[in-house]
Order: structure tokens, then C-alpha cells, then sequence
């Protein structure tokens, strides 16, 4: 039986009005605002937000997974309500034909089955559709909400209107509710569970990435046997692993380079160690004079730097290897620096007695004494406690670049702590400290009275509680100072 209305009428819902939020009711806004204070220049810092991949992982496919199940589920949900009204429809429209049939047979003519000749509330829509001499149903919402009534309307032979409606039926509004119910519990459901898989999965990732972050740190210290791809590890390749392999490429050809320099300086020193011995024989034969002194001066001086060119090669070749003795740590330092300098005062808080060796052990002493020296101010003052010796002098203090990143070969810092040498002697103390398996920190000390003011530096060389191991790196943490 065809139909005359066959789109389903509803009444238009009124349009929603959407009141814009006043300036009061904006919530949390981040407002900059740029206020003329005189000279005065204010900048801001918004501090970024740190998470890790699994989260961001995780969201992802939750936000992806509820958007699929929302999606779904309103689908689901019209499509179901959809053919369950049509249903509806096709059954009224067959009680109406029925009650028709009954209405035009019987004598008297009276509506049965609930039916009504020309119904006053009849729809708008089935008007039209009567008015065309059509039949048709309808579906008419209720603005308080509700089931909605499923009207059908038949026009007779003599201009009247038979119709009969009906609320939609409250086993079908039943199995909707289930059915929305099914689908928020599977819908939790795909959100939870692509949550936990997205952990699970950035879980594994980020666990990767650590372990490469941690292994190329480890590189970055010196730890050059380290390979990130060994310690990432995983029996699936996937870009961690391309990652790892061009961090330890790029960590061999820096070896490579590196070494090649050291091997190049090691050279060009040892190839220099003949011709500055001749000169300064030579120079043993020149007549006494101020000229002759000059000459000796800076023929003594260049060889001194041969000497610690070829040191510093051999320190960072990693070839040199500790003597050790069991000494009074207090009593050493105190015998030995008077020996190179009488006039610095020297304090033993606590003795102590370690296993290191002696001649490495004053060779640093003598390089942060002669730094301390050259570099700072009188008084110098060596401190002894325990097993941690302390160096300071009342200088202009350390250079920033060098308590950042540490002494390095041929950098002598700022102009009021540099002029003269070639800034290897912190960088053999560093390295001779390294083959005691001790640590070296450098650090300046506030100026009294004076908050942003430097009143000296500190050298403070922490050796370990126990003796290194032959390849001269124990590893020790560094103390609070």
C-alpha cells in the first residue's frame, strides 16, 4: 500500500539560541597585558608542559576510540529508532485499513478500534494529504518529551476523515533504552580499553626511548663502549631502533675524529720534544745577558707545554693506570704542599687514610696550586677532611664557561682570571683525577657583603672510599658540598 506523505513529519524544533559568554563568564582566560612603566621591560615565560609518549599515546586512541563509538552509537541508535517507527507505521496504517473496512461495512457507521471521524487534533501535515484524497502516516514529537504519538488518516468516500493514533509503543521505548544502554556501556568499554592499549603500547615505546636516552648519556660521558641499539634492544625494528643505529654512527665517526686528533697532537708534541731540547742546550751555550735569559725563559716554556700536550694525550687515550699506596691523606697534602709552596696555609679538619697513588695525587695538588696562583689572589688555603681536599684562593673566581662545562685544553677563561699559560693545567688535574678514580668540581664562592660579588674559587677533589679499579674509572657520586 503506497503512501502519501512518504518523509516523516516533524515538527521543526525551535532553534537553539546561542548567547555569546559575556565578559564575565569567559572562564580561564591568559591575558597579556602591556603596561607602559617607564623603562621598566617585562618578559614572561610560559614553561612548557612536559608529558610522556605512552600518555599522549593514550589519549590519542582514546580520543580516537570514543570519537568511533560515539559516532556508531548515534548511528545505531537513529537507525534502530528509525526502523522501529517505520514498523510502528506500517501497523497503524494496517489497523486503520482494518477499522475502515469494519467502519463502511457496518450499519450503523461507527469508528471502532479507537478510530475518530474528523479529529480535531489531527496533524497539519495529514490535512494536506487528506485534502489530495491520500492516505499517510505521521510521527509527531512532543515538545515535553515523551513517546511520541504515531498517527495514520484514511479519507473516506463522503469527505470525511477517519484516523486513529497512538503513543509509541512502550515496549519499543524499552528496547530503545536497552539499547542506548548497550551502546554507553561499549562505548566506556572501546574508550578504556584503547586507554589501556595505548599505554601498553607507549609503554613499550617509551621505554625504548628511555633506555636509548640513557645509554646515549652514558656516551655522552665518556662511555664510548656504550651502543644505544644494544641497550634498546626489542625483537620488532621500528624507527627507535634506525634512531639507535644513527646515534652509535654518529657516536663512531666522533670517536674516530676525536682519536685521529689526539693522535695528530700526540705526534706534532713528540716530534717537538727533540728540537726543544736542542734549544734550550743551545741556549745553555749562549752568553749570560738578558737575551740569553728571554731565550732560555720561553725555550723552557714551550717545552713545559710539549710535556703537558703529551700528558693531556696520554690521559685521554685511557691508557694510564694507577700506582697505588696506602698514605695519611692530612699528612701527604700537608708535607707535600709546603714542599711547593711554604706560604699556603694548609688545615686538616679530619685524617684520614686512603689507597691512591702518591705521584698522580701531587701532580693535581700542584696543578690547583699553581692555577690558584697564577689566576687568583692571596691568601691560598688547602683544606683536608676526611677524604675531600679543598682548594680556594680569593680570586675573581672560576669563568662560567669553565663551572658549565668543565677545564678544557688551551681555554684559560675571562681576562681577569687568564693571561697567562695554555689552560691545560685544570684539564690534567681533571684527567689525572679521573685515573684515581676521584672527582674534580669547581665552584665560586659569594663575596661577603656582597650577594652577586665572587670572593674566590674552590677546587675540591672528592677521592673514593675505595681503590679504583684497573682501568682507572670507579665510578663515584658526587657529594653534596
Amino acid at each position: 500500500m503506497g503512501r502519501g506523505h512518504p518523509g516523516r513529519g516533524r515538527p521543526c524544533a525551535a532553534a537553539a539560541r546561542q548567547d555569546r559568554p559575556g565578559p564575565d563568564r569567559d572562564g580561564p582566560r591568559l591575558r597579556l597585558q602591556a603596561q607602559e612603566l617607564g623603562p621598566v621591560l617585562v618578559h614572561v615565560k610560559l614553561r612548557p608542559l612536559r608529558t610522556g609518549v605512552r600518555w599522549k599515546i593514550a589519549v590519542a586512541i582514546a580520543a580516537v576510540g570514543a570519537l568511533i563509538a560515539v559516532t556508531l552509537s548515534i548511528v545505531v541508535h537513529n537507525a534502530a529508532r528509525i526502523s522501529m517507527l517505520d514498523n510502528a507505521r506500517e501497523v497503524q496504517m494496517e489497523r486503520l485499513l482494518f477499522a475502515q473496512r469494519m467502519y463502511e461495512t457496518s450499519k450503523p457507521k461507527e469508528p471502532r478500534f479507537g478510530t475518530k471521524i474528523n479529529d480535531p487534533s489531527l496533524p497539519s501535515q495529514l490535512h494536506q494529504l487528506m485534502r489530495d484524497k491520500r492516505r499517510g502516516t505521521y510521527v509527531q514529537e512532543h515538545r515535553h518529551g515523551g513517546p511520541p504519538d504515531v498517527w495514520a488518516a484514511v479519507p473516506l468516500a463522503n469527505g470525511d476523515v477517519l484516523s486513529l493514533h497512538i503513543p509509541f509503543a512502550d515496549r519499543s521505548a524499552t528496547i530503545m533504552n536497552d539499547l542506548d544502554r548497550a551502546l554507553v556501556i561499549g562505548s566506556v568499554s572501546v574508550v578504556f580499553g584503547g586507554c589501556a592499549l595505548g599505554v601498553l603500547i607507549g609503554g613499550g615505546l617509551s621505554r625504548r626511548l628511555r633506555k636509548a636516552a640513557v645509554a646515549a648519556g652514558r656516551v655522552a660521558q665518556g662511555n664510548t663502549e656504550v651502543r644505544v641499539r644494544d641497550a634498546v634492544g626489542g625483537v620488532v625494528r621500528d624507527e627507535t631502533d634506525d634512531l639507535a643505529w644513527a646515534v652509535d654512527a654518529l657516536t663512531d665517526a666522533l670517536n674516530e675524529r676525536i682519536e685521529a686528533e689526539r693522535r695528530v697532537t700526540a705526534d706534532i708534541a713528540h716530534e717537538l720534544r727533540t728540537p726543544v731540547t736542542g734549544l734550550l742546550t743551545a741556549a745553555e751555550l749562549l752568553p749570560p745577558g738578558r737575551p740569553t735569559e728571554l731565550v732560555r725563559d720561553r725555550a723552557q716554556a714551550m717545552r713545559t707545554l710539549v710535556e703537558d700536550v703529551l700528558e693531556v694525550a696520554r690521559l685521554d687515550s685511557a691508557s694510564e693506570r694507577a700506582e697505588l699506596q696506602e698514605i695519611a691523606l692530612g699528612e701527604f697534602v700537608e708535607r707535600r704542599v709546603r714542599a711547593l709552596d711554604p706560604e699556603v696555609e694548609v688545615r686538616v679538619v679530619h685524617e684520614s687514610w686512603v689507597n691512591t697513588d702518591p705521584r698522580r695525587l701531587e701532580r693535581v695538588l700542584g696543578n690547583l696550586l699553581a692555577n690558584a696562583a697564577k689566576h687568583g689572589k692571596p691568601p691560598v688555603e688547602v683544606t683536608v677532611e676526611g677524604r675531600v681536599v679543598r682548594v680556594r684562593d680569593h680570586g675573581p673566581g672560576f669563568p662560567e664557561a669553565l663551572l658549565k662545562e668543565g677545564p678544557s685544553r688551551f681555554r684559560t677563561g675571562t681576562s681577569d682570571r687568564a693571561g697567562q699559560g695554555h689552560g691545560l693545567g685544570l684539564t690534567i688535574a681533571a684527567g689525572q683525577a679521573r685515573v684515581l678514580g676521584a672527582r674534580l668540581t669547581f665552584r665560586n664562592v659569594a663575596a661577603e657583603g656582597s650577594p652577586g660579588g665572587v670572593g674566590g674559587a674552590i677546587a675540591v677533589l672528592w677521592l673514593p672510599d675505595h681503590a679504583p679499579t684497573n682501568t682507572g674509572s670507579f665510578p663515584v657520586l658526587r657529594p653534596a658540598d
